[in-house]
């Protein structure tokens, strides 16, 4: 009895300005590439039973193109493996703001595929003794198996205590939060899971499958960091035999070593980056690049050489000077070295001594205070960088 788990599609994604030449928008065209490839690489395996835990769409009012590539898909999916059970539960991103509006992904039923788009329900595939009890981002159900059935899957899109990192869900938050002991995982043959970005295990059978593609809101601090592989997985929930497929990627992502620019002069500044964006083996051109500069004063990212970073945005489908600038030193009154307190370490200290109500986490609170005070910084200075106008 052989399940594929997938997961986070996010069909529809839009990143970056770049068009195709048919006019659709380059990362677009890239998400619904790397999925078509997924279809055919599940299509080869041919599993009893395939589980999509959530997050098909990037929003719940796709563009007419996603619909159209995503209905294409598992049409050719569906004649394909016509015995096949498929199962699609519905994530935040495809969650429609009003209960009024209704869910596109009931569109997919017409293939005959189960979807779970606004409330858990239970699925039975009486040809694989198999039950799915699919729990899309709405409301958390009791986690019961189906006592009828030899192979019980739980296919839910939720956030796992101590698994996805709080950073992460601070940022994109989910509907749903469990811990382990929530989840019940010895009653489970298999636990498929929906949200996180990164392949993870969470158990022997609980795994997040990550996402098929690089559509995540803290790609460079968790998917490009971790050297993480997009793809799918592939369950034997007979004998617990376990593969992740990996998927080859649209395009390669790059976060370059970073430079330090403490006491470098701008020509410095400038050779530095060059020399970092000549060690890119194949070139940056179409590829998606992050430099990170730190302690660069303002001055010095003023008069960096701008006609270069222009030339390097031209050429790689993204390129992001991370612009990052040195804590402020000042001389005290008798002329005698002291340093004056960072912002960061001014509003640490603000949140470290401001009353709070005691349910509240302060040391969280101080961890995402700094982080968005670092997020708002290096988007100020990088914005200086961009826009400052050549000088002729």
């Amino acid at each position: 009895m052989r399940l594929v788990h997938l997961s986070d599609l996010h069909l529809g994604y839009r990143q970056y300005q770049r068009l195709t030449p048919t006019g659709i928008n380059q990362r677009e065209a890239d998400v619904a590439n790397t999925f078509r490839h997924a279809i055919d690489s599940i299509i080869e395996i041919a599993p009893d039973l395939i589980v999509v835990s959530g997050d098909m769409f990037h929003s719940p009012r796709p563009t007419n193109a996603a619909i159209v590539h995503a209905f294409a898909q598992f049409t050719k999916l569906r004649v394909a493996l016509p015995n096949a059970g498929i199962v699609l539960i519905a994530g935040e991103h495809d969650m429609p703001r009003t209960s009024e509006s209704g869910s596109i992904m009931a569109l997919f039923e017409a293939l005959e595929i189960r979807v779970a788009a606004a409330e858990p329900r239970r699925f039975h595939f009486p040809e694989h003794d198999a039950s799915v009890l699919a729990v899309p981002a709405a409301q958390l159900p009791a986690l019961v198996p189906d006592e009828g059935s030899q192979y019980n899957v739980l296919a839910i899109h939720a956030d796992v205590d101590d698994v996805v990192p709080r950073y992460y869900a601070e940022i994109d938050r989910a509907t749903i939060k469990v811990s382990r002991g929530d989840l019940a995982l010895a009653r489970w043959n298999y636990v498929a899971l929906g949200h996180y970005h990164v392949y993870r295990r969470v158990a022997e059978n609980a795994y997040y499958a990550g996402s098929t593609e690089f559509t995540s809101l803290t790609l460079w601090s968790e998917d490009v960091a971790e050297g993480k592989a997009k793809g799918f997985i592939e369950r034997d929930l007979a004998t617990g035999t376990h593969a992740f497929h990996p998927l080859k990627p649209s395009r390669e992502f790059i976060d370059l070593p970073q430079i330090d620019a403490r006491d470098l002069s701008v020509v410095e500044v400038n050779a530095a980056i060059q020399r970092a964006v000549e060690r890119v083996k194949g070139g940056i051109d179409d590829k998606v690049i992050r430099l990170v500069i730190r302690d660069i004063p303002r001055q010095v990212a003023r008069e960096l050489d701008h006609r270069m970073i222009r030339e390097l945005k031209r050429r790689a489908l993204s390129f992001h000077l991370d612009a990052r600038r040195p804590d402020v030193v000042r001389r005290d009154a008798s002329g005698a070295p002291a340093r004056r307190p960072s912002v960061a370490e001014f509003v640490k200290q603000k949140l470290v001594e401001r009353p709070i109500p005691p349910e509240l986490d302060r040391e969280r609170m101080v961890e995402l205070g700094l982080k968005y005070l670092n997020d708002a910084d290096a988007f100020t200075t990088t914005a200086a960088v961009v826009t400052e106008p050549e000088t002729p």
